[in-house]
């Protein structure tokens, strides 16, 4: 444990040491002397934390830099053979501006037109389309009058199309933008009066439209092979909510909740009835649940590399870099490993852990605090013993093909969630969140489905679902 370059953790052995010899210290400055030896500790365990060690996110390392890439064999830019981006040309230009030569700069003479060379500009064209409706008013000879009937939807004298729904829905939730910078937008851009209440009103309106297609996702997830599971913290008018993520590769599940545990995965609905493999982070709630278990080994990548930092423990080192030689194992192999390899790999693995007890001993249990309880253990024996006890489930993915190697599918589900939080610091209600949630999941889905997103929301206030979610 270095600070400026200063050896904490030498420091502190020789403290330790000091004390040890010295014997005549009364029990009380040993006492504090230790106190203080172990709140030094703790700070400077913190201090060494960053997203490489911890479950720390990447945007609170200080001075974060980014990790220089190893020089490999392939020149820098575009390679052969891959997709290109670049404007191209279209065969049915919206408009079309003939260019005519100045013949009074050119030389005396005859000249004849051979064709033309054209070069395209790609522009946007921001505008207010506004139609009226006239129902016609017929009148029979009594004085009866019939009057046509106006498309379905359409009720009021001046309203909102949906079209202009589905943008603002999309700015509101997709692009997490604020309501009054929503507001300002039509205003300036479009010269349409919006308020934020119509706003708001969009999204409800969306939320609403999108019940039958929650059931939808809850009940394919539910019967999927794999599902990636994660949740996080949410502010709601103040108070502390949590955000549940349920998803797999095409199809995504968002639900807010005042709870972590299992009542909220209870009241969604989806983990009671799912019998698959489910890929999450260990925590507890999850494994009351009836179904195979994978753990996410990134977070034990970073925790491993955390206990080596500040403890230096061998074992955690030397795991780590088998993990990652297991998952590169996977990837050449084509996802799975032969019986054969995978068991000489799990003998490594234990092997590793067994030499790692010397290092990171079983608490002592006359250190009990009262004749119940679990003995109070390090960070690092904490870890050492989940990767003993749970083998199997950080091991899975040796041997099961859709089993992945992280959860990282679940934390990028999640992640702009953080980012709504961050831009609006919380939501107002809990009906805000649910709109939120039920919204996001929707267009997540429609993204992972290959369905462009504006036009999801369009099908959406034509009261229509894109085909997958029929």
């Amino acid at each position: 444990m270095k600070i400026n370059g200063i050896d904490v953790g030498v420091a502190l052995k020789k403290v330790e040491t000091v004390l040890s010899e010295d014997k005549g210290l009364s029990p009380a400055v040993r006492s504090m002397v230790e106190l203080l030896v172990l709140l030094v500790t703790l700070l400077v365990s913190r201090l060494n934390q960053d997203s490489r060690n911890s479950s720390k996110p990447p945007s609170s390392d200080p001075d974060r830099r980014k990790a220089s890439r190893e020089k490999g064999d392939k020149k820098a830019g575009g390679q052969k053979g891959r997709a290109g981006v670049t404007l191209q040309k279209v065969d049915d230009p919206d408009k079309i501006k003939v260019i005519k030569v100045n013949r009074g700069n050119l030389p005396a003479g005859k000249y004849r037109n051979v064709g033309y060379e054209s070069r395209q500009v790609f522009d946007i064209e921001i505008s207010r389309v506004v139609t009226e409706y006239r129902a016609e008013i017929l009148e029979d000879g009594k004085g009866n009058q019939f009057v046509a009937s106006f498309p379905e939807g359409v009720t009021k004298a001046v309203q909102y199309g949906g079209d202009l729904k589905a943008h603002s829905v999309y700015m509101s939730q997709h692009q997490l933008i604020p309501y009054k910078r929503i507001q300002e937008y039509f205003s300036d851009q479009l010269g349409i009066p919006v308020s934020e209440g119509s706003i708001y009103n969009f999204n409800q309106e969306a939320y609403n439209l999108l019940e039958s297609f929650e059931v939808e996702s809850k009940k394919k997830l539910a019967g999927s092979d794999l599902l990636h599971a994660d949740e996080t913290g949410i502010n709601i008018n103040g108070d502390r909510h949590w955000l549940h993520s349920a998803s797999n590769d095409l199809w995504t599940n968002y639900f807010p909740h005042k709870n972590r545990g299992s009542e909220a995965m209870d009241s969604i609905g989806i983990l009671p009835q799912f019998r698959g493999v489910l890929c999450h982070d260990h925590a507890k709630a999850y494994y009351k649940y009836r179904c195979i278990h994978a753990l996410c080994n990134a977070h034990h990548l970073r925790e491993l590399e955390g206990v080596w930092e500040n403890d230096k423990h061998q074992w955690a080192r030397d795991t780590k870099l088998l993990l990652e030689e297991m998952n590169r194992a996977v990837n050449e192999a084509g996802g799975v490993l032969k019986a054969e390899e995978s068991e000489n790999y799990r003998q490594r693995y234990r092997l590793i852990l067994k030499n790692g007890e010397a290092e990171c001993p079983p608490p002592d249990k006359e250190n009990r605090k009262g004749k119940r309880g679990r003995v109070k253990r390090t960070k690092a024996r904490n870890l050492m013993e989940r990767l003993i006890q749970f083998e199997d489930d950080v091991l899975r993915f040796m041997d099961n093909k859709i089993v992945p190697f992280t959860n990282n599918l679940a934390e990028n589900d999640i992640r702009m969630t953080k980012v709504q939080q961050k831009i609006s610091g919380c939501f107002r209600s809990m009906e805000g969140a649910k709109y939120f949630c039920r919204i996001r999941g929707y267009l997540s889905t429609c993204r992972k489905q290959a369905i462009n997103l504006t036009q999801a929301l369009q099908l959406l206030f034509r009261g229509e679902l894109p085909d997958f979610a029929d």
